[in-house]
Order: C-alpha cells, then sequence, then structure tokens
C-alpha cells in the first residue's frame, strides 16, 4: 500500500450522520496519509452526476465548530498526523462576507493524495467518480502533478455504518456568550475583527480547535497572541518550549492554510491583557475553560477604560485519553514537553580521541537538581559514574595534582593547621570576585579533566560500555568535548532554592545567588542532547532514566 507525505479529505456526508464515522475513516487516513492531513468540509456533495461538482458555501453553525472539535479530539489517537481542517467554505451568517475565491488555493504541503468518505452505489472504486474526486479537489486546491485518488468507503474499512446511519447529536464544545440555549443548527454569528491567545507551544489539536473558532468567527483581522517573557516563566519545563520564532512560524502557518482570507496579525504577549485589553476594534476574544476567568479580567479591564466588553466564546478542553499518570488529562503542551524526557534532542557528536570501547556521557545541572541521584540510577543500569566533586577533593588534597599550584597562587593562609586546603576559606576568596575565581579554574578544570580521563581507562578496564561524568560545571569547563552526549537535569529555579536550603543549610539569599553565578537551566538546554527532571515522584524519574537507557543502547555504536 502507498503511503503519502501529505492528503486531502474530502468529507461529504452530512455532519451528524458522520460523526459515528469519524474514528474509522481517521484510521484509515491515517494508514495512507504520514504527515499532513487536510480536511475539506462538503456535506451532501455527490460525486456521481455528470457535471463537475463545484466548491459551495457551508453555513458555520454550531453544529460545525462541535464537529471541528469532535474531529480534531478523534485524530488524537493518531499523533504522527499534522490534521488541517481548512475553513474557506465555511461561512457565518454575516451582510459582510465576500463572495467564495474562485481561484484555486495555495497549501503549504500541497496533497499527494485526495481521499473521501463518498462512497459509490455500489461500493466500489468506480474510475468516474475518483477522476470526479480529483477534479474538484484541483478546483478548489493546489495539489501534487498525478494527484492519487482513494474512496475509503467501503476498501479501507470505513464502510461498516451506511450513510443513512442515525443522526448522533454531537456533544456541545463551544460556549456563546450569550445565556440564551443554543442549538446545534442555530448560526453562529460573524465579526469583523477578534482576538484569540496561547502559548501555541508544539500546536497540537486542542491548539487548532481554538485557533479554527476564532477564525469562523473573524471574517478581516484576527489579533494572535503569543505568550512570551514573563509569561513563560510559570510554565511546566519551560527549557523545552520552542523558541518564540519557532511558535509563531508554525502558527502563521497553520493559520494561513485554514483561512487565507484574513488578515493575522500575530504578535507577542507580554503581559495578561494584551491587545484584548486595549485595542479598540476588537468584537471577540475566544478562549478555554482555563482561560475564562481571564477573559472576563480582560472585560473588567476594557470597562475599566472606557471600552466595549469583548463576546467571550468559551471552547471546552480537549480531553487526553492516552495521558500518564503524572501528565494533565487534557491535550496539552505540557504534557508534549514531559514526554521529551529522555528522547535525544539532536546528534551526538563524534569524539573519535576518546576511547573507542567507551561511551561518555556528561551529567550536569543546576545546583540542587538531583543530579547524583540521577548519576546513581544510571549506575544501577550499568553505567560507570565518575564524580568530578570527588575528583576535585582528590585534587584538591596534600600531594594532589593541584595541592602545590593553589596554594602557591593564594597563599598558606587557606591551610588548616594540618596542611589541608581550608575549602571554606578558598571558597570565601574566590566568591564575587571573577579575576580570583578564574585563577582557581584555569588549575582546577585542567586537572579535573585528566583525572577524568585516567578514570575512563579504568572504567574500560573494568569491561563498561557507558560512563558518565557528573559535573555542575561541565558546559563551563568546556568539558563537552570528553563527551558523546550531554544529558541535563532541569528543575524550577524555585525548587532549586528550596532544596539548596535544605541540604546546605543556606540561607534563600544565599543559594539564589550561587544560582546566579552558574549557567542558567536553559542554557544548559540549550546545548544537551537529552534532558530530564526528577520533579515528580521517585518512580517516575526512575521510568524517565529508564527510557533515557533504553533509548541510549538503540543508538550506541556496535563496538559497544
Amino acid at each position: 500500500m502507498a503511503v503519502f507525505r501529505s492528503g486531502l479529505l474530502v468529507l461529504t456526508t452530512p455532519l451528524a450522520s458522520l460523526a459515528p464515522r469519524l474514528a474509522p475513516i481517521l484510521t484509515s487516513a491515517a494508514r495512507l496519509v504520514n504527515h499532513t492531513l487536510y480536511v475539506h468540509l462538503q456535506p451532501g456533495m455527490s460525486l456521481e452526476g455528470p457535471a463537475q461538482p463545484q466548491s459551495s458555501p457551508v453555513q458555520a453553525t454550531f453544529e460545525v465548530l462541535d464537529f471541528i472539535t469532535h474531529f480534531y479530539t478523534g485524530a488524537n489517537v493518531h499523533r504522527h498526523l499534522d490534521v488541517r481542517i481548512l475553513l474557506t467554505n465555511i461561512r457565518t451568517k454575516s451582510a459582510f462576507l465576500p463572495s467564495l475565491p474562485s481561484s484555486v488555493q495555495n497549501l503549504a504541503h500541497p496533497p499527494e493524495v485526495v481521499l473521501t468518505d463518498f462512497q459509490t452505489l455500489d461500493g466500489s472504486q468506480y474510475n468516474p467518480v475518483k477522476q470526479q474526486l480529483v477534479r474538484y479537489a484541483t478546483s478548489c486546491y493546489s495539489c501534487c502533478p498525478q494527484l492519487a485518488s482513494v474512496l475509503l468507503c467501503p476498501d479501507y474499512g470505513t464502510g461498516g455504518l451506511p450513510v443513512e446511519s442515525l443522526d448522533v447529536p454531537l456533544p456541545s464544545t463551544t460556549r456563546p456568550p450569550s445565556p440564551v440555549a443554543r442549538s446545534p443548527k442555530q448560526p453562529v454569528r460573524g465579526y469583523h475583527r477578534g482576538a484569540v491567545g496561547g502559548t501555541f507551544d508544539r500546536l497540537h489539536n486542542a491548539h487548532k480547535v481554538l485557533l479554527s473558532v476564532a477564525c469562523i468567527l473573524a471574517q478581516e483581522r484576527l489579533v494572535v497572541g503569543v505568550a512570551d517573557k514573563d509569561l513563560l516563566k510559570s510554565k511546566l519545563l519551560p527549557e523545552l518550549l520552542q523558541p518564540y520564532a519557532e511558535r509563531v512560524e508554525h502558527l502563521s502557518e497553520f493559520l494561513v492554510d485554514v483561512k487565507p482570507s484574513l488578515t493575522f496579525d500575530v504578535i507577542p504577549l507580554l503581559d495578561p491583557y494584551g491587545p484584548a485589553g486595549s485595542d479598540p476594534s476588537l468584537e471577540f476574544l475566544v478562549v478555554s475553560e482555563e482561560t475564562y476567568r481571564g477573559g472576563m479580567a480582560v472585560n473588567r479591564f476594557r470597562l475599566e477604560n472606557n471600552l466595549e466588553e469583548l463576546a467571550l466564546y468559551q471552547i471546552h478542553l480537549l480531553k487526553d485519553l492516552s495521558h500518564e499518570e503524572n501528565e494533565e488529562d487534557k491535550v496539552s503542551s505540557s504534557s508534549f514537553r514531559q514526554r521529551m524526557l529522555g528522547n535525544l534532542l539532536r546528534p551526538p557528536h563524534e569524539r573519535p580521541e576518546l576511547p573507542s570501547q567507551l561511551y561518555v556521557l556528561g551529567l550536569t545541572g543546576i545546583s540542587g537538581a538531583g543530579k547524583s541521584s540521577i548519576a546513581q540510577q544510571l549506575k544501577g543500569l550499568g553505567a560507570f559514574v565518575i564524580d568530578s566533586d570527588q575528583l576535585g577533593h582528590r585534587a584538591y588534597a596534600p600531594g594532589g595534582p593541584a595541592y602545590q599550584p593553589v596554594v602557591e597562587a593564594f597563599g598558606t593562609d587557606i591551610l588548616h593547621k594540618d596542611g589541608i586546603i581550608n575549602r571554606k576559606v578558598l571558597g570565601s576568596r574566590v566568591f564575587g570576585n571573577k579575576k580570583q575565581l578564574k585563577i582557581l579554574t584555569d588549575i582546577m578544570w585542567p586537572v579535573i579533566a585528566k583525572l577524568a580521563q585516567e578514570e575512563m581507562d579504568v572504567a574500560v578496564a573494568e569491561g563498561k560500555h557507558v560512563c558518565v561524568i557528573d559535573a555542575a560545571v561541565l558546559l563551563e569547563a568546556g568539558w563537552q568535548n570528553m563527551v558523546h552526549e550531554v544529558w541535563t537535569v532541569v528543575i524550577p529555579e524555585t525548587e532549586a532554592v528550596r532544596r539548596i536550603v535544605k541540604r546546605d543549610g543556606l540561607s534563600e539569599a544565599a543559594a539564589q545567588s550561587r544560582l546566579q553565578s552558574q549557567m542558567s537551566g536553559q542554557q544548559l538546554v540549550d546545548q544537551s542532547h537529552v534532558v530530564l527532571s526528577n520533579l515528580w515522584e521517585p518512580h517516575i524519574t526512575q521510568r524517565q532514566v529508564e527510557k533515557a537507557w533504553a533509548l541510549l543502547q538503540k543508538r550506541l555504536p556496535k563496538t559497544h
């Protein structure tokens, strides 16, 4: 069976009859398309007549909004699919609508195959119908040359339910601003201009529902606020958020694909109100159940500033039926970021100068991140662990390779009476003094690196294949040149402060000062191959480490 990178699914069955058949239709489409699946709604269209079918407007009703939500929810099962429901022909009941465009709409990923749920009278792959389907698709959208066509019913298992299925009312998913009870067939009002906001990290189906409803309501301009800077600080695993420019790029491509007739203003959202709180030309705001209270706050802010309230459209959260125990039960970017923990984020370094029998990981993280406990878990899985702190102690000890150079640089007053270096006195000498600190690190870091290389030889002698260098200063010291992969443990700074205070008996201010003297979690992650976090229960961290270890085994060179 041929598999295509992008496809166009033309749905011709009335929406209420289509709802119970969605799961098999999506499963069939997911077997044929492995990346982008565009969806075009044209309920009631026939492909069997002599005349070429034309795209006609579909009235935007609450049933249509509910169907869009239902479709994106069903698509969550097929995580490899980037589903985009096209909205050009879905029209609100408004006097200021332009007519349907007669030109062919360009798509970011031109479809290589067109699929349909339309069923021929005899249930066969009837060629004239497939030809009509191709003609229809190419009259509406830019498609690849030699566009393939497939009738999903019945060959791909979607014919189990007849077209005359009983109408099943879809669950209500959009709450309009009016307190009046809404009905499925009730037309949706159109507005000139509106707004929607979010983080839009790793654009997922819940984002797409929010954006689609906003695109249907807006007829001229849609302002899209994308959270940035201070608004990201409270996010889970903020170090793994896509950069602002990358989020905007994916968001813009989706928006222009689904409704190119709109003008989109995609702007950074730097405070809770954003343009929704101050732009007098805006008429509506689309929010989720979670952000509805924020929408109410926006309206209070507008009233205080003598602006009219926005019509608030509230979208139900999409349930994630396959979430893990430590993940949210809704479709969310937080869960997507959690699933990245333990995965390889960038290609490993080639290190021909290292022992060929050994694969070396550098384990790092901010103070209090919990590197040592993860190092012990990796040791339990078979890794040889080199503790750089212990190597530092060895280097400082009388007769150690750093002892004499340190005493010569800082004087004998840093010594205890027994001749051992008083690390507290030495620490107070260099803390906050960049020049003195550089003198110390210029002595210590090369010595510790040399000791680590000697330990690698011990690992080889013991027949170990994976070696972990546990080092808080791995990147500052330039030791990434000694490892194939950098693994970073991340936790929020507030949690790191709490742990340092509890573990080392420091004040909060001293703990924060220590963290500010180190590279931030974000700086570490930007140079990391694998990210881990022990923010949850110990068994969750253990499972995460085991996942990372199992994936590592698959990419180890065969000689290891």
